[in-house]
């Protein structure tokens, strides 16, 4: 197979593209992989320390609050499209797959206008702008979340679950002594984003003297930025810190109850093993995604929902022990959250690509 993979940005959508990479080399270990990304943002790096071929095109997203500043991104569209047309064209692929982000546009424009085969995923609820624009374009739409099916054209959709789900299942469980803590007792952790958080690293610390109190143990992912502030807080000894953790879903194994925002990545991560949660959807984001995500894990059972602005020490304790203390309750979360989850996500996508390979003949 000779496929093309146009993702970029953020982790929620460069991590499900190589999930995607992953499963078509395991099942054609011949299959030739181009990653086309954006010049500036974390793929660039990432991608081809990977040993994965990779493009850069110079893209940058619609300004909401200056829109005089689109003038130049329109002209960027432009150029991108035509770039990206001459690397498909040299490239030659057998399908071209969106996995999100605003690069994912200009090049699945480039793949339609040249009719090649087109393939797009969805990670979030509600579907992000370029995946609104391109999905007419698209022979097929793979979507993480049920209810995400609405916003496409329901002849299609396919529900294939979040590749990057598939990859959690394999690993191994973190051992709680590597952080100073016990294997015997519960574990508790506390992340929010990948690099953390402004507003909600005042409302942690102001918690953390709490947590003396309680049976369990807490490990908080500061996010590397806030290491340092948090460095200098008298910390119980059944809280660890640590600034960014690389082997992040090796630890979600041996974690009884997350407490995260609501991106795409972690919700695929934490529904492919059945693990409850406390979801504070972070505010900033797009058409306030991530509240739509947390909501409907919550309508479904699978985690309690505290907004940015009511997290505090009143609503976070008693919900931490609402759930870990109560066994019922916990259980109950558990296969709410594990119903969520497709274990199997990262092969389901595959077979759909074959599927829609094999109508182009």
């Amino acid at each position: 197979m000779k496929a093309i993979v146009c993702a970029g940005g953020t982790g929620g959508h460069i991590y499900p593209a190589l999930a995607i990479i992953n499963k078509i080399k395991e099942k054609e270990s011949l299959s030739e992989i181009l990653y086309i990304g954006t010049t500036d943002r974390m793929e660039k790096d990432l991608v081809p320390k990977l040993g994965i071929k990779f493009i850069g095109i110079e893209m940058e997203g619609i300004d909401r609050k200056n829109i005089f500043k689109n003038i130049n991104v329109f002209f960027k569209y432009k150029k991108a499209i035509k770039k990206a047309k001459e690397i498909i064209k040299e490239f030659n692929p057998d399908i071209v797959i969106g996995v999100g982000g605003y690069i994912t546009a200009p090049v699945i424009i480039a793949a339609h206008k040249l009719k090649c085969k087109i393939i797009i995923h969805e990670q979030n609820s509600i579907p992000g702008v370029s995946n609104k624009l391109i999905s007419k374009y698209a022979n097929r739409i793979c979507i993480s979340l049920p209810n995400t099916k609405k916003y496409f054209d329901s002849n299609k959709v396919v529900y294939t679950g979040n590749p990057r789900s598939e990859e959690i299942i394999s690993v191994k469980p973190a051992d709680k002594k590597d952080y100073g803590l016990s294997n015997e007792k519960k574990l508790v952790v506390i992340v929010m984003g990948s690099l953390g958080s402004t507003t909600m690293t005042k409302k942690i610390k102001a918690i953390i003297p709490a947590f003396n109190m309680k049976d369990y143990q807490v490990i908080i992912v500061t996010g590397k930025e806030y290491y340092e502030s948090y460095k200098t807080l008298n910390c119980p000894k059944n809280v660890a810190l640590v600034p960014y953790l690389d082997n992040f879903i090796n630890l979600l194994k041996s974690t009884d109850l997350i407490i995260s925002r609501a991106g795409a990545s972690v919700i695929a991560e934490i529904t492919a093993i059945g693990l409850p949660s406390v979801l504070v959807p972070s505010p900033y984001v797009t058409n306030n995604h991530q509240y739509i995500n947390a909501k409907e894990l919550e309508d479904m059972g699978a985690c309690k929902l505290i907004t940015e602005e009511a997290f505090s020490i009143k609503t976070l304790l008693p919900a931490i022990d609402n759930i870990i203390n109560d066994n019922t309750n916990y259980d109950k979360m558990r296969q709410c959250s594990k119903k969520l989850g497709v274990p199997n996500s990262a092969t389901k996508f595959y077979e759909e690509i074959k599927k829609v390979i094999k109508e182009d003949k």
